[in-house]
Protein backbone atom coordinates (compact mmCIF):
# COMPACT_ATOMS: atom_id res chain seq x y z
CA UNK A 1 0.00 0.00 0.00
CA UNK A 2 2.84 2.41 0.82
CA UNK A 3 4.24 2.02 -2.72
CA UNK A 4 0.84 2.74 -4.28
CA UNK A 5 0.27 5.83 -2.11
CA UNK A 6 3.76 7.16 -2.77
CA UNK A 7 3.32 6.58 -6.51
CA UNK A 8 0.04 8.51 -6.51
CA UNK A 9 1.67 11.41 -4.68
CA UNK A 10 4.61 11.46 -7.05
CA UNK A 11 2.24 11.56 -10.04
CA UNK A 12 0.31 14.41 -8.39
CA UNK A 13 3.49 16.45 -7.82
CA UNK A 14 4.64 15.89 -11.42
CA UNK A 15 1.17 16.84 -12.70
CA UNK A 16 1.21 20.14 -10.80
CA UNK A 17 4.70 21.03 -12.01
CA UNK A 18 3.79 20.17 -15.61
CA UNK A 19 0.49 22.10 -15.44
CA UNK A 20 2.06 25.26 -14.01
CA UNK A 21 4.94 25.08 -16.48
CA UNK A 22 2.57 24.63 -19.43
CA UNK A 23 0.49 27.63 -18.39
CA UNK A 24 3.60 29.72 -17.69
CA UNK A 25 5.02 28.99 -21.14
CA UNK A 26 1.85 30.40 -22.70
CA UNK A 27 1.40 33.33 -20.31
CA UNK A 28 5.05 34.40 -20.46
CA UNK A 29 4.71 35.14 -24.19
CA UNK A 30 1.97 37.72 -23.63
CA UNK A 31 2.81 41.42 -23.73
CA UNK A 32 0.95 41.85 -20.43
CA UNK A 33 2.99 39.14 -18.67
CA UNK A 34 4.60 39.99 -15.35
CA UNK A 35 6.31 37.36 -13.20
CA UNK A 36 4.75 38.59 -9.96
CA UNK A 37 1.28 38.70 -11.47
CA UNK A 38 1.45 35.13 -12.77
CA UNK A 39 2.64 33.77 -9.45
CA UNK A 40 0.31 36.11 -7.55
CA UNK A 41 -2.73 33.96 -8.32
CA UNK A 42 -3.99 31.97 -5.35
CA UNK A 43 -4.48 29.08 -7.78
CA UNK A 44 -0.78 28.93 -8.59
CA UNK A 45 0.33 29.44 -5.00
CA UNK A 46 -2.04 26.85 -3.53
CA UNK A 47 -0.97 24.27 -6.12
CA UNK A 48 2.70 24.94 -5.41
CA UNK A 49 2.04 24.52 -1.70
CA UNK A 50 0.14 21.24 -2.06
CA UNK A 51 2.87 19.93 -4.37
CA UNK A 52 5.53 20.82 -1.79
CA UNK A 53 3.45 19.26 0.99
CA UNK A 54 2.94 16.03 -0.93
CA UNK A 55 6.62 15.92 -1.94
CA UNK A 56 7.70 16.40 1.68
CA UNK A 57 5.24 13.72 2.81
CA UNK A 58 6.61 11.39 0.13
CA UNK A 59 10.18 11.94 1.32
CA UNK A 60 9.14 11.37 4.95
CA UNK A 61 7.40 8.15 3.93
CA UNK A 62 10.48 6.88 2.10
CA UNK A 63 12.59 7.69 5.15
CA UNK A 64 10.02 5.96 7.39
CA UNK A 65 9.39 9.17 9.32
CA UNK A 66 5.73 9.33 10.27
CA UNK A 67 3.29 11.80 11.72
CA UNK A 68 5.43 14.93 12.19
CA UNK A 69 3.08 17.62 13.49
CA UNK A 70 4.75 20.48 11.60
CA UNK A 71 4.52 18.67 8.27
CA UNK A 72 0.94 17.63 8.99
CA UNK A 73 -0.04 21.23 9.75
CA UNK A 74 1.55 22.38 6.48
CA UNK A 75 -0.10 19.59 4.53
CA UNK A 76 -3.43 20.23 6.24
CA UNK A 77 -3.22 23.95 5.45
CA UNK A 78 -2.27 23.20 1.85
CA UNK A 79 -5.25 20.86 1.58
CA UNK A 80 -7.53 23.65 2.80
CA UNK A 81 -6.05 26.11 0.30
CA UNK A 82 -6.30 23.81 -2.72
CA UNK A 83 -9.87 22.86 -1.75
CA UNK A 84 -10.67 26.58 -1.58
CA UNK A 85 -9.16 27.02 -5.04
CA UNK A 86 -11.39 24.28 -6.39
CA UNK A 87 -14.59 25.56 -4.78
CA UNK A 88 -14.03 29.23 -5.64
CA UNK A 89 -13.12 28.45 -9.24
CA UNK A 90 -16.05 26.12 -9.85
CA UNK A 91 -18.58 28.47 -8.25
CA UNK A 92 -17.37 32.02 -8.97
CA UNK A 93 -14.91 31.77 -11.85
CA UNK A 94 -15.88 28.84 -14.08
CA UNK A 95 -17.75 31.12 -16.50
CA UNK A 96 -14.91 33.66 -16.78
CA UNK A 97 -13.48 33.61 -20.30
CA UNK A 98 -9.70 33.26 -20.22
CA UNK A 99 -8.57 32.77 -23.80
CA UNK A 100 -4.93 32.21 -22.88
CA UNK A 101 -5.72 29.36 -20.48
CA UNK A 102 -4.28 25.91 -21.27
CA UNK A 103 -7.32 23.68 -20.83
CA UNK A 104 -5.68 20.52 -19.49
CA UNK A 105 -3.52 22.61 -17.17
CA UNK A 106 -6.60 24.48 -15.99
CA UNK A 107 -8.35 21.17 -15.23
CA UNK A 108 -5.37 19.83 -13.27
CA UNK A 109 -4.97 22.97 -11.17
CA UNK A 110 -8.65 23.74 -10.53
CA UNK A 111 -10.40 20.38 -10.58
CA UNK A 112 -8.18 17.31 -10.34
CA UNK A 113 -5.74 18.48 -7.66
CA UNK A 114 -8.39 19.83 -5.27
CA UNK A 115 -10.23 16.50 -5.37
CA UNK A 116 -7.06 14.42 -5.09
CA UNK A 117 -5.60 16.44 -2.22
CA UNK A 118 -8.77 16.15 -0.12
CA UNK A 119 -9.00 12.40 -0.78
CA UNK A 120 -5.29 11.95 0.01
CA UNK A 121 -5.77 13.72 3.34
CA UNK A 122 -8.98 11.86 4.16
CA UNK A 123 -7.90 8.35 3.23
CA UNK A 124 -4.24 7.92 4.13
CA UNK A 125 -3.16 7.62 7.73
CA UNK A 126 0.37 9.06 7.64
CA UNK A 127 -0.49 12.37 9.31
CA UNK A 128 -0.55 13.60 12.88
CA UNK A 129 -3.73 14.36 14.77
CA UNK A 130 -4.26 18.09 14.45
CA UNK A 131 -5.86 20.39 17.00
CA UNK A 132 -8.56 22.97 16.36
CA UNK A 133 -6.16 25.76 17.31
CA UNK A 134 -4.20 24.89 14.16
CA UNK A 135 -7.05 26.43 12.14
CA UNK A 136 -5.66 29.86 13.06
CA UNK A 137 -2.48 28.91 11.21
CA UNK A 138 -4.61 27.90 8.22
CA UNK A 139 -6.13 31.39 8.11
CA UNK A 140 -2.85 33.30 8.36
CA UNK A 141 -1.54 32.82 4.82
CA UNK A 142 -4.83 33.66 2.99
CA UNK A 143 -5.16 36.78 5.16
CA UNK A 144 -1.67 38.00 4.19
CA UNK A 145 -2.32 37.16 0.52
CA UNK A 146 -5.61 39.08 0.61
CA UNK A 147 -4.05 42.17 2.18
CA UNK A 148 -1.35 42.24 -0.51
CA UNK A 149 -3.95 41.85 -3.28
CA UNK A 150 -6.20 44.58 -1.88
CA UNK A 151 -3.22 46.95 -1.64
CA UNK A 152 -2.26 46.18 -5.23
CA UNK A 153 -5.85 46.63 -6.39
CA UNK A 154 -5.98 50.06 -4.75
CA UNK A 155 -2.59 51.15 -6.09
CA UNK A 156 -1.60 49.62 -9.44
CA UNK A 157 -5.09 48.25 -10.20
CA UNK A 158 -4.09 44.59 -10.59
CA UNK A 159 -6.30 41.93 -9.04
CA UNK A 160 -6.19 38.22 -9.93
CA UNK A 161 -9.93 37.57 -9.75
CA UNK A 162 -12.98 39.66 -10.74
CA UNK A 163 -14.67 39.40 -7.34
CA UNK A 164 -11.72 41.27 -5.78
CA UNK A 165 -11.96 44.20 -8.18
CA UNK A 166 -12.24 47.50 -6.21
CA UNK A 167 -14.59 48.81 -8.91
CA UNK A 168 -17.25 46.51 -7.45
CA UNK A 169 -17.10 48.56 -4.26
CA UNK A 170 -15.24 47.53 -1.15
CA UNK A 171 -18.48 46.48 0.52
CA UNK A 172 -19.10 43.86 -2.17
CA UNK A 173 -15.45 42.77 -2.12
CA UNK A 174 -15.62 42.47 1.68
CA UNK A 175 -18.66 40.18 1.41
CA UNK A 176 -16.87 37.91 -1.04
CA UNK A 177 -13.79 37.85 1.20
CA UNK A 178 -15.92 37.06 4.23
CA UNK A 179 -17.57 34.19 2.40
CA UNK A 180 -14.21 32.73 1.38
CA UNK A 181 -12.85 33.18 4.93
CA UNK A 182 -15.84 31.33 6.37
CA UNK A 183 -15.31 28.52 3.87
CA UNK A 184 -11.61 28.28 4.78
CA UNK A 185 -12.47 28.11 8.48
CA UNK A 186 -15.11 25.43 7.92
CA UNK A 187 -12.77 23.47 5.67
CA UNK A 188 -10.15 23.78 8.39
CA UNK A 189 -12.56 22.21 10.88
CA UNK A 190 -13.15 19.32 8.46
CA UNK A 191 -9.43 18.85 7.82
CA UNK A 192 -8.71 18.75 11.56
CA UNK A 193 -11.55 16.28 12.03
CA UNK A 194 -10.27 14.12 9.18
CA UNK A 195 -6.84 13.98 10.81
CA UNK A 196 -8.37 11.83 13.56
CA UNK A 197 -9.44 9.16 11.04
CA UNK A 198 -7.33 6.19 10.03
CA UNK A 199 -9.12 4.74 6.99
CA UNK A 200 -6.17 3.35 5.04
CA UNK A 201 -3.04 2.54 7.00
CA UNK A 202 0.16 3.66 5.27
Amino acid sequence: MRIIVNSLRLIAVIAVVAAILAQWLVSSKLDSYLFWNFFGYFTIQSNIMIALALAATLVASVQRKRGAVGLSVFRGASTVYIATTGIVYNTLLVSVDVQTSVQWSNDVLHKIMPVYAVLDWLLFSDRARLLFRHIWWFLLYPAVWLVVILIRGATDGWVPYPFLDPDLGYGVVALYCLGVAVFIALMGVLVVGMSRLRIVKV
